[in-house]
């Protein structure tokens, strides 16, 4: 079966590109947010530090430890003086921010009894935190170093802090440590980072539908400024021209202002049949963006933006079974199924051979639109990820992002809509997707 290369919206450019041509750079973290969770690592070694020692009376090396917690304070003075707090580090400055912090870690621990220290899991903490915020690269990093780090305190420690002689646990015992800390450690980074990437996916596509949304709504709002101006302006010019219209009879054909007034005429009848152009022209006039319009009409004025050369779009319409109202129900002209219908028409064009054919069904408990084009149909391994961000196998390139089926499936949903994507003839006829619409508004009701 011939596989759909792509499911991003079409090579031309579109809404979508107009409102949202390439994502902002992901901004990393704010210092704010590394410094505070040091200063309250530094509180915390400092308190278990005084209790240990003072509290429960285990000797410990009070000038090295003392003075590993000094330099990560210090540390963090040093960074908080140098950069206001709101500002926003870059990947690489975060994850050397967080590889400190392994360092100093490990170095407490080797003066406290490496992995036997029961504070030796701790080490995950750097890991947990880097793999929300830093890229995949610097994660790997930071995981190595941990892991590097648990492998050195499992072979080289100091005594840990004991009342009279230290126990002596097993060596199978201290390796089930070192292994388990170790794979814990990785399954943090790779589970964690995993989730928190899905999520700034998520969140990147969703300011992208956002965009394209508010893009469609700027161009109703101008439509409809450009409706109030033509319906504002009709009378004065309607004036005008009539007051020209008797100055021309009351002018002798040699006087030398004839000429300035028939001029002053003909300016008038040309603004009034722009406006009037304004009025009528369904191609030009998106004032009607909260207007009640039959459903296969307000599909053809979706679509018809993304006509091309070379492709056939036809259209089709017509009630399902019996006792069904042979007139179209009525849909509300909103820009999100502007916006969404035609990012999926601009998608059929982008794979169509030759034609496409949009039909638009309904009865009395549903209505639905069906978009199908003669492509080579989706791809039966992206089939079930249609609909989420991302996904085009021409991520990347030339500006695809993959989220033109993701942004036309998230505005319809707003409008109640459900969307579905399939294949006809398992994938040999092309892809179909259709939208549909529960409970239907006809005219009469």
């Amino acid at each position: 079966m011939a596989a759909r290369p792509d499911v991003n919206a079409s090579t031309q450019p579109g809404p979508l590109a107009a409102a949202s041509p390439s994502l902002p750079p992901r901004g990393g973290v704010r210092l704010r947010a590394l410094v505070l969770i040091r200063w309250g690592a530094v509180a915390g070694q400092l308190f278990t530090a005084a209790v240990v020692h003072w509290g429960l009376g285990f000797s410990l090396p009070l000038l090295p430890v003392g003075g590993a917690i000094a330099l990560s304070a210090l540390l963090n003075v040093a960074v908080s003086l140098g950069r206001p707090a709101s500002a926003r580090v870059d990947d690489r400055e975060a994850a050397i921010f967080l590889a400190f912090d392994v360092v100093q870690l490990a170095v407490l621990l080797y003066l406290t009894g490496g992995l036997t220290n029961p504070f030796a899991l701790l080490l995950l903490a750097p890991v947990a935190i880097g793999a929300n915020v830093l890229s995949l690269g610097s994660n790997i990093a930071l995981s190595l170093l941990t892991i590097v780090s648990i492998a050195l305190l499992g072979l080289f420690h100091q005594t840990l802090p004991w009342l009279g002689r230290p126990p002596e646990f097993p060596e199978i015992y201290q390796a089930g440590v070192w292994v388990g800390l170790t794979l814990t450690a990785l399954l943090i980074t790779l589970y964690g980072w995993r989730l928190a990437e899905e999520a700034r996916q998520m969140t990147d596509a969703l300011a992208a539908a956002q965009a394209a949304l508010a893009h469609e709504q700027r161009l109703s709002a101008l439509g409809a400024l450009a409706a109030a101006a033509a319906h504002e302006l009709g009378t004065p010019l309607s004036t005008i021209a009539v007051v020209a219209k008797e100055m021309l009879r009351e002018v002798e054909a040699d006087d030398p202002l004839r000429e300035d007034i028939e001029l002053l005429a003909a300016e008038s009848d040309r603004c009034r049949s722009i406006l009037a152009r304004l009025s009528v022209d369904p191609a030009g006039d998106v004032s009607d963006a909260y207007t009640l319009v039959p459903l296969p009409a307000l599909i053809e004025a979706a679509a018809q933006n993304y006509r091309r050369e070379g492709i056939t779009i036809s259209f089709e319409s017509g009630p399902m079974g019996e006792g069904v109202p042979t007139t179209a129900p009525i849909q509300v002209r909103s820009p999100e199924i502007m916006q969404g219908i035609g990012n999926i028409v601009q998608n059929a064009l982008s794979f169509a051979r030759q034609t496409i054919r949009i039909t638009t069904r309904w009865t009395t408990e549903w209505s639905e639109v069906e978009v199908s084009d003669d492509g080579p149909g989706f791809s039966e391994a992206l089939l079930d990820e249609l609909g989420t961000p991302f996904i085009s196998t021409r991520q990347g390139v030339e500006g695809h992002m993959g989220l033109g089926v993701f942004i036309a499936k998230t505005l319809l949903e707003r409008t109640g809509a459900s969307v579905s994507f399939g294949n006809r003839g398992g994938g040999r006829d092309g892809a179909i997707v259709v939208v549909r619409w529960p409970n239907p508004v006809f005219k009469a009701t």
